[in-house]
């Protein structure tokens, strides 16, 4: 049987995993801590690693694993700028999981924007006080309003489906236009000015790369409508928080819903409910009464995990038994999926 180093546990992941591994031939060793240099020790004796979001898969890291014999990392997740693909490569294969449940993140998109939007928060706080007041709980209808989507992958084009059903007009961007989906679909394709200009919404969809680091900042938001609602569920560097902080100050940002931060690793999924924040920055975010922050969580459903745990058993079967390897990545595809030989692998 082999066995298999699973990082960054949590109560969902392991209740997902026994499930889907139950009858498989691999056992799962799980690590309450992250992946980094001083924990990869723990994985010295297993034939694989599986890493989330916020492990560090650095060259470091990565040479430590190899030593041990380790030829494969599973990610249970979709993203990978924590994965030194550089250093990866020729020694150990990484996998994801590129697609688990679209509809789980667009739909906590949608969330964040109908509560920041509704103040539905704030009233349920209020109601739980016995405060029945409506006063400040004003919002706006979505219909009629445009929504600019910042990429047109599987994600942003479920939450472009949700916003034409309110009856939003659908401004998109991508850097890879499909214009028969457009045309299909009714929207149209924007440069990225025109979006930040005439959307009342702007949504961010997209992958992080070097292009799109700091996608927003001081330049994009002095672009923005007044009051513009700015929703992330994908990564967090996608925006320069210091210039969000500046839009949120100046009201450019009438709002702001954020599942991702960009320091999020130090914080998000853990409980510091009883000590002092230390990152400045994420603190005065807090102090907005505008801002909603939620811990990563869009795509924690039910659908989702149960997706991640069967698709990573698919991966590790694929790599033993000497398969092609549909979800491998690396950094000869310029970090994007794979376009290698369907039938060869990158190595």
């Amino acid at each position: 049987m082999r066995k298999i180093a699973f990082f960054d546990t949590k109560s969902y992941d392991r209740d997902s995993f026994l499930k889907t591994f139950g009858d498989s031939e691999y056992s799962i060793k799980f690590i309450d801590s992250r992946l980094y240099e001083d924990t990869a020790i723990l994985a010295n004796d297993c034939d694989a690693v599986c890493a989330f979001v916020n492990d560090d898969l650095s060259k470091g890291v990565l040479d430590i694993l190899s030593s041990y014999g380790i030829r494969i990392v599973v990610l249970r997740c979709a993203g990978y700028n924590n994965v030194d693909l550089d250093a990866s490569y020729g020694k150990i294969h990484v996998l994801r999981v590129p697609a688990y449940s679209p509809y789980a993140v667009a739909e906590h998109a949608l969330a964040l924007l109908m509560a920041l939007n509704r103040k539905t928060h704030k009233a349920y706080n209020r109601t739980r006080n016995s405060n029945f007041s409506i006063a400040g709980l004003q919002g706006f209808d979505l219909y009629g309003k445009s929504a600019g989507i910042v990429g047109t992958g599987k994600i942003g084009r479920i939450m472009i489906d949700i916003l034409k059903g309110f009856g939003m007009n659908i401004l998109a961007y991508d850097y890879y236009r499909d214009e028969e989906y457009a045309k299909t679909r009714g929207i149209s394709y924007v440069d990225l000015d025109f979006l930040y200009k005439n959307s009342d919404v702007i949504s961010l969809h997209c992958p992080l790369t070097k292009e799109t680091h700091h996608l927003i900042d001081n330049k994009a938001i002095e672009m923005f409508k007044d009051g513009v609602f700015l929703i992330n569920t994908s990564r967090g560097s996608l925006i320069d928080t210091e210039s969000l902080i500046y839009g949120l100050k100046t009201q450019k940002i009438g709002a702001a819903g954020l599942d991702v931060y960009e320091e999020e690793s130090a914080y998000f999924f853990e409980d510091f409910s009883e000590t002092v924040i230390q990152d400045d920055v994420l603190a005065r975010l807090l102090t907005f009464n505008n801002v909603l922050i939620t811990s990563h969580q869009a795509f924690l459903t039910n659908e989702a995990l149960a997706n991640i745990a069967s698709t990573t058993l698919k991966n590790l079967d694929d790599f033993f038994e000497g398969n092609f390897l549909e979800n491998e990545i690396c950094y000869r595809c310029d970090k994007k999926p794979c376009k290698r030989d369907l039938k060869k692998n990158c190595f």
